[in-house]
């Protein structure tokens, strides 16, 4: 059993950034080698801007190299949520931001002929509890009626058809939900933008910024220092204290996976026939899907802890029990991969990316980040050029978390919560 992702245990690197030179002076300088990164400085280079991108540790290392790979329609609240809070057409609008965050990552695969295993599956959302249907059929009507936008909602009686698994008391299909090789799409992403004059510096954790005016700032890494014209701040759920106004904004939250080895076909197609993307609705959160090569992949928010081997140990006992509660016929499948990492949530569950204080940043995808950090930095990389609809997140207001000022003290309070909900609601 190996305590690293599965993606990025089975990707081939695009290449050594671990030596890269760091530069003296560039136009753009971007923390984070994860998929905001990387999708900003392709987007940067493609328009003739020099970049340079810093990571601490190697490309796709963060929350980019592990998540579920699901690139899924939707936003974390929910779309009746959304409407209740933002009225209709911010909604829409909203809606339409993640529908097209998938377009980007299937053009970028096209148009960079990155070897990912992109596909639209569909996208797979569990009742937990039979109440849980009445929000499914209202956001089918709502969909309907405001974005054009269908998808399916399947009654208990016909969940066989979608999962092999009498735990859920119904579902709702999109057709558009997509899945992919997070790992290859992550090296595919850093060689394309290599390759249009981009440079990556692995090994080159960012330990301080200091404004020299405006914009620009020094970007002092364990490697070397970069002036750098305008800095993009892409760093997701490891937010951390060179950037302490943003990480006040940020609840890293952990996330938990196991892999199962390979598994037969049979199998395969009993657990999910249609090689759906598929998560439940409770607040502790299962999701899961088949891999590439007929693995089962299942995680979720077992503990309200962070990623640690320790901790990701515990965590993967609970997965590997609650797997078993919704596909006992799994008893003997054995767990080839463990892991962890951290989701980036916000106090409203929203994308927040603009301008403070001078940087640059895109964060808060609250368990949503594969496609739309990919999304996100190609957005960003024409705002920052002076395109100020690039960017719809732009007027959110973006609260900072009470209270937080380092290590989220808070996640037992909130995992606690979480529990009661789901048993209650």
């Amino acid at each position: 059993m190996k305590l690293i992702p599965y993606w990025l245990d089975t990707a081939e690197a695009s290449g050594d950034y671990r030596r890269t030179p760091v530069p003296e002076d560039v136009d753009v300088a971007i923390i984070g080698a994860g998929f905001t990164g990387l999708s900003a400085a392709l987007e940067f280079a493609k328009q003739g801007a020099s970049v340079a991108v810093f990571e601490r540790h190697t490309v796709g290392w963060g929350a980019s190299g592990r998540n579920g790979g699901m690139a899924t329609t939707g936003l974390a609240i929910g779309f009746s949520t959304a409407v209740k809070r933002y009225g209709e057409a911010r909604a829409v609008e909203y809606f339409r931001e993640y529908n097209d965050a998938i377009e980007t990552i299937e053009k970028t695969v096209h148009d960079h002929a990155i070897d990912c295993d992109f596909q639209r599956f569909g996208k797979l959302s569990l009742a937990f509890h039979e109440s849980h249907n009445d929000g499914f059929r209202k956001s089918q009507e709502l969909l309907a009626k405001l974005v054009d936008h269908h998808v399916e909602v399947i009654p208990k009686s016909e969940i066989h058809s979608e999962i092999g698994t009498d735990f859920y008391k119904g579902a709702m299909m999109d057709p558009l939900g997509a899945g992919l090789h997070v790992g290859k799409f992550s090296h595919g992403l850093a060689g394309a933008a290599v390759g249009t004059g981009a440079v990556v510096c692995e090994d080159a954790g960012v330990t301080e910024l200091k404004r020299i005016n405006g914009t620009v700032h020094d970007v002092h890494t364990t490697r070397g220092i970069t002036r750098a014209k305008q800095v993009l701040v892409a760093t997701s759920g490891y937010t951390g204290n060179i950037t302490p106004w943003m990480q006040r904004r940020v609840i890293p939250v952990g996330s938990f996976i196991i892999c199962t080895e390979p598994l037969a076909e049979d199998v395969v197609n009993r657990i999910l026939p249609n090689r759906r993307m598929a998560s439940d609705s409770k607040m502790l959160t299962y999701y899961f899907r088949i891999t590439p090569d007929n693995r089962l992949l299942f995680g979720g928010r077992a503990r309200f802890a962070l990623s640690s081997p320790d901790s990701d140990v515990k965590s993967a006992e609970i997965l590997r029990k609650a797997m078993l509660d919704l596909f006992p016929y799994l008893s003997n499948a054995k767990v080839d991969y463990i892991w962890g990492g951290l989701v980036d949530l916000s106090m409203d569950q929203m994308v927040h990316a603009g301008e403070h204080d001078g940087l640059f940043y895109s964060l808060n995808y609250s368990g949503h980040g594969v496609q739309m950090a990919a999304h996100m930095g190609k957005r960003m990389a024409h705002y920052m050029g002076g395109d100020k609809s690039a960017n719809v997140w732009a007027d959110l207001k973006n609260p900072p978390v009470p209270g937080h000022f380092g290590p989220p003290w808070f996640l037992p309070f909130i995992g606690a919560a979480a529990k009661v909900i789901d048993r209650v609601k």
